[in-house]
């Protein structure tokens, strides 16, 4: 046994063992020491981030506004059906406390009929000197010309529009109840959707006249995000180039958000195409990093919009009340940690 070997070896000789043990004990704890004291220095960790978590955005909620607006018929400029959704939306904005304003203008359609713009505009604690603008077209497209039948008539737009807005109004419900501590800017764009193919400044019309006229003159903003097409089953929002070029950081925070809440299906690390959209000249004219979330498909021609887009079958059947939930939520939790 280790014991009795232990007790036979001589007395000199155990006293020299323990001698040398002891001198190895302590340049073992001086190494140690060392390395520890140079762990601390040199090798700190990084504190954790650590995130704000957003209002529970309400799917069912948002999905209810859109099929409202649906509900008026095609929200086309100059028609009743327009002009009974903007009062919807009004008496909607100001019963969540917003600042509401109906910003009007005239500028003309791609074959030079003359239209009356009407911008909404709802601001939420509009105090606050930071800011950033949450928008959505609200128009429908006057006509179906993507479809095979009935091409010269109007579509619902479901998601086309009225889906983008359905988010933001779910968004401006939740924030009566959760104040953000900066200012957020609801802009709904009107006549996005009346242009034609080939010509470029024949769309996004009530984005470029709010961008040359201001409903503020000196108004600025942090940074904005456009809605375009967001609620469609198993949809896919890519990085707009345009977005990247203009607000790369803006969309980055966006689409990280996105995937730490495990919506990176729907927000792909994936290049789209550039888009003329209402970003495009928001940026353009105010110079205000814009991004789009835009519903693309992901192939290799990368700017073919969603299966109905354009065409009648654009209705509330087509929404989805799981991607209408990643869009808002990813959308809550970018207002929660902003600073």
């Amino acid at each position: 046994m280790k014991s009795n070997l232990t007790q036979i070896i001589p007395f000199k000789i155990t006293h020299l063992f323990i001698f040398f043990g002891i001198l190895i004990m302590l340049g073992s704890y001086s190494c140690n020491n060392s390395g520890s004291e140079e762990q601390t220095t040199d090798s700190t960790p990084e504190q954790a981030i650590v995130y704000k978590k957003g209002a529970e955005f309400n799917a069912d909620s948002a999905f209810l506004y859109v099929q409202k607006q649906c509900e008026f018929g095609p929200r086309v400029p100059n028609t009743p059906a327009h002009a009974k959704c903007l009062d919807y939306y009004e008496k909607f904005f100001k019963a969540q406390g917003a600042e509401v304003m109906i910003q009007k203008g005239k500028m003309k359609d791609y074959s030079g009929s003359t239209i009356e713009i009407k911008n909404l505009i709802a601001s939420i604690n509009p105090k606050a000197e930071t800011r950033i603008m949450l928008s959505a077209h609200w128009d429908s497209r006057p006509r179906a010309d993507e479809d095979s039948v009935r091409q010269t008539e109007p579509i619902s737009g479901a998601n086309d529009g009225a889906s983008g807005v359905g988010v933001l109004m779910e968004i401006t419900r939740l924030l009566k109840s959760t104040p953000p501590t900066i200012g957020i800017d609801i802009f709904l764009w009107d006549a996005e959707d009346g242009g034609s193919s080939g010509n470029n400044e024949s769309w996004c019309l009530g984005s470029q006249y709010w961008a040359a006229n201001k409903h503020k003159p000196n108004y600025t903003a942090k940074y904005g995000i456009n809605l375009d097409m967001v609620g469609a089953k198993n949809a896919t929002f890519p990085r707009e180039q345009v977005s990247v070029r203009t607000a790369p950081s803006v969309v980055d925070n966006v689409w990280q958000t996105a995937h730490r809440m495990g919506y990176g299906g729907y927000f792909p690390i994936f290049d789209g195409n550039d888009i003329v959209d209402d970003h495009y000249f928001v940026n353009k004219g105010t110079q205000i990093p814009y991004i789009d979330i835009i519903h693309l498909q992901l192939n290799p021609n990368k700017s073919s919009f969603f299966q109905h887009w354009h065409t009648h079958g654009d209705k509330i059947e087509v929404i989805d009340k799981a991607t209408l939930k990643a869009v808002g939520q990813t959308l809550m939790e970018v207002i929660a940690n902003e600073k």
